[in-house]
């Protein structure tokens, strides 16, 4: 907490007076600060210049004035002031200005230059990675169209919600550097995509969670008519579910932030209900967006190894190992950025104390979390496709009947 002080008089200046303008002749309290080193309390006594009964020739030392105050000015020398006439009628009227540091507004994140190239070419990497990647799945897939299992449905359509996600990087990665220039409408389009990506892709990693389990455990793939199905209904439960959830992405909108010309695409809740709203929607994204899915995918997969585990087939092992880097894969990628957002989420409901260093912190830590969290959209192709012995098969078939590979098939 500063503290201000300012002595006000009435005073006639002498034999030449000084312009009458807003300048203050200010005295920092420095014995205190150097009795009390630790004390985050200053006192500035300000003398407005036309108030004081001296010549400018009597003070030529002092000719300072403040223009922030938040900066304080120790004059060493101030006996100067001490042998000038003042009238003290009006000495008493004194103005106290306290500025508590809980109540001044923290100052936005700012991201320098090279940070913000290297954040550009992050995202236009992952997006290419991932059209690649998401394109030959999508190939593979579709080739084999009369052959799919019931997780070869769910994986298509993951890979689909991975590569609608991925188609608005450049959007994004152009706004990094040059800030968002492509209006209110691609906006709202555009967030609405990224949470309706967000929300099926690991909806999907659900739905596949379960059918393994459904096959390793309960022994159901005699029944595959039906569960194919089921699958395609279940596909697009889970698309109208996710494009549901992705409404509130609707109230984002282009604005600049208050002393900044950058226009950016965030969310923007009206005044009077922002804080019920905003907490309204991470409630929902933490719960039906992570802690959910982690629960499910947690005991599916935790019971489908441990059957697994009591096997001895080889082809059943590698199924269990594409299992553990799924769970992996997912953990690390989304679970840091869902973190994150939980604490911030506590913090503006005034559930934990806060301030503008534990602002700066956590908006830190939410771009960068946000950022590993898109790998997902090309890492899966690698975990759920590459990996799998039938998917490179099929990918060598479709190479050989495309001509690309000879004597192979």
């Amino acid at each position: 907490m500063r503290t201000f002080v300012c002595l006000r008089s009435h005073v006639q200046s002498s034999s030449e007076p000084l312009e009458d303008v807003d300048k203050l002749y200010c005295y920092a309290d420095s014995d205190r600060r150097a009795q009390h080193p630790e004390s985050t309390t200053s006192n500035i006594f300000c003398f407005p210049s036309r108030q004081i009964n001296a010549t400018s020739s009597d003070i030529p030392n002092f000719n300072m004035f403040i223009t922030n105050p938040n900066t304080s000015v120790n004059l060493v020398n101030f006996s100067e002031f001490y042998e000038e006439e003042f009238n003290y009628t009006d000495f008493l009227n004194i103005t106290y200005f306290v500025v508590d540091d809980k109540t001044v507004p923290c100052q936005p994140l700012t991201i320098s230059g090279a940070v913000s190239v290297a954040v550009c070419v992050f995202y236009i990497v992952v997006f290419l990675q991932a059209i690649l990647g998401n394109l030959t799945v999508v190939l593979v897939i579709v080739n084999n169209i009369r052959a799919l299992s019931p997780s070869d449905v769910y994986l298509f359509h993951l890979t689909l919600a991975d590569s609608l996600l991925a188609l608005a990087l450049p959007f994004y990665a152009t706004a990094v550097v040059r800030g968002w220039l492509f209006g209110d409408i691609m906006c709202k389009l555009l967030s609405v995509m990224k949470e309706a990506s967000f929300y099926t892709s690991i909806l999907f990693l659900v739905c596949i969670s379960v059918d393994r389990y459904t096959v390793i455990v309960w022994a159901v793939e005699s029944r595959m008519a039906q569960r194919l199905l089921w699958s395609w209904h279940i596909s697009a439960a889970v698309w109208l579910l996710g494009v549901f959830l992705s409404l509130p992405a609707l109230y984002n909108e282009v604005f600049a932030l208050s002393g900044s010309r950058t226009p950016m695409c965030a969310e923007r809740f009206h005044q009077e209900r922002a804080d019920e709203l905003r907490l309204a929607t991470r409630v929902l994204r933490h719960l039906l967006g992570f802690l959910l899915p982690l629960g499910i995918m947690t005991v599916c997969y935790g019971v489908t190894v441990s059957r697994l585990l009591r096997t001895r087939s080889f082809r059943r092992h590698r199924a269990m190992r594409l299992i553990v880097l799924v769970v992996l894969a997912f953990l690390l990628c989304w679970m840091p950025y869902h973190v994150v957002t939980v604490v911030d989420t506590l913090l503006r409901a005034k559930l934990i104390p806060e301030s503008c260093k534990v602002h700066k912190a956590l908006d830190v830590a939410i771009y960068v979390t946000q950022s590993l969290g898109l790998l997902h959209c090309c890492i899966n192709p690698v975990l759920y496709a590459f990996v799998g012995a039938k998917f490179r098969t099929r990918l060598f078939q479709l190479l050989h009947k495309a001509g690309v590979l000879e004597g192979r098939s």
